[in-house]
């Protein structure tokens, strides 16, 4: 069995480097988790959030699924964010998509891939509401690259909607959720401007 040393000497490398640039890194790192910052994105291996953000360990807690797709029925993403903004007291949820996503294409494409397939319903029931403006656009390139922002503008709008986000604003903890989308071709975020900091911003809120 392979036990991928080249894993463990870029590790090293990586721990090495770090600690010449800030010599009490890992030990301060080790006695606080502090992050500002809540990412939800997609499981894909092309887009790490701390890298995209220019942001180092510890600044950033992260949950990441196919399709960053956010549902009151999934505990795991459930936890997360209420670990973020109850405890943790993050400022910031970032639901991140990007352009390209495997996920979008698959349900938008109503491809048959096995278990993902019953996850990817959730994204097939944005594309649903939305398919008259999808259609519209008659090159697939564009009907996906906008389906992959509609995606992410629905699934900012559910986290706003949780009882953890609620209550926070309730309580008066300033929290903002932001909606945004990642280009794999030039590695630059962009602003979907769906940012919500109250319930009062939502839509019908």
């Amino acid at each position: 069995m392979k036990k991928l040393p080249e894993i463990f000497a870029n590790n090293r490398r990586w721990a090495e480097q770090i600690t010449r640039e800030q010599a009490d890194f890992f030990p301060r790192l080790a006695r606080q988790q502090a992050p500002k910052y809540l990412w939800i994105g997609c499981s894909d291996s092309r887009v790490p959030a701390n890298q995209i953000m220019g942001l180092m360990p510890g600044e950033v807690f992260v949950h990441r699924n196919i399709s960053n797709v956010v549902l009151d029925t999934d505990l795991n993403c459930m936890s997360v964010i209420q670990y973020a903004v109850d405890v943790l007291k993050v400022e910031h949820v970032i639901v991140c998509g990007h352009y390209g996503c495997g996920g979008v294409e698959a349900a938008w494409r109503d491809a048959h891939l096995g278990l993902i397939d019953d996850w990817l319903k959730h994204v097939q029931e944005v594309a649903r509401r939305h398919r008259g403006e999808l259609k519209a656009l008659k090159q697939e390139p564009q009907q996906l690259a906008r389906l992959c922002e509609l995606n992410v503008a629905e699934q900012a709008a559910h986290v706003c909607r949780t009882k953890i986000v609620q209550g926070a604003w309730a309580r008066g903890q300033p929290l903002t959720v932001h909606g945004w989308v990642y280009s794999l071709q030039d590695g630059l975020l962009r602003d979907l401007d769906v940012t919500v900091s109250g319930p009062d911003e939502l839509p019908g809120g």
